[in-house]
């Protein structure tokens, strides 16, 4: 007795994850990202101020408290491709179900929650410096799928690329949402976008490289 479970334990840190998440998210909307405090979000979630830094060691990650996924994912995504497939052509497939989804992690976030990022000079910086460590992230999978040694750059070279496409597009929904088009207009609009950006990358050696 006492004890609970290691599931039950696991739960109701998700669960309170999840509401301090949510407090930081409505208050972020209604009174701007850098007037909160983390005093004012511990005070709506009713749990302490270290229990928020605990969970939220960045300010930022309240507002952005997917970006584990966000930073790992595109080199999930090519660790995950399949047998004959290279990584720009996973990458170029896994961004289109994405827009057919209207996954939140590729951009597809809603006006009021778009319009909080660009309001905030902070956020903006956090978002810069998450698709950089996206592209790290990536550049260091490719170079371990690859065998490249220490020095080659070729890794690099190909995660900013692709990297980079991401980067447009995302800006693209973001530049779409705060103009008021729903997602189904976006998603309509970037698919198209998506199929000339990724082409362009398809006439080089990158459409042949890390192939598994």
């Amino acid at each position: 007795m006492g004890i609970e479970p290691m599931g039950l334990r696991e739960s109701k840190k998700q669960e309170t994850r999840q509401l301090i998440s949510d407090h930081a998210t409505r208050l972020f909307i209604e009174n701007g990202f850098e007037s909160t405090t983390i005093a004012e979000i511990a005070a709506a979630a009713r749990v302490a101020k270290k229990t928020v830094t605990n969970y939220f060691p960045r300010k930022e990650d309240l507002a952005f408290d997917r970006h584990e996924e966000f930073v790992a994912g595109l080199a999930r995504i090519v660790e995950g491709r399949a047998e004959g497939e290279s990584a720009l052509a996973a990458l170029r497939r896994e961004f289109l179900d994405g827009v057919e989804r209207h996954d939140p992690v590729i951009g597809f976030s809603g006006e009021v929650f778009a319009r909080m990022i660009a309001d905030s000079p902070t956020l903006l910086a956090r978002l810069r410096d998450m698709h950089d460590q996206r592209e790290a992230a990536l550049a260091g999978l490719l170079a371990a799928e690859t065998a490249a040694a220490p020095d080659d750059i070729t890794p690099r070279a190909a995660a900013a690329q692709l990297g980079g496409a991401h980067r447009v597009l995302f800006q693209q929904i973001l530049e779409l949402t705060l103009a008021g088009h729903d997602n189904e207009r976006i998603a309509e609009t970037v698919a198209v976008s998506a199929d000339r950006v990724f082409a362009m990358l398809t006439e080089g050696p990158l459409a042949r490289y890390a192939v598994r």
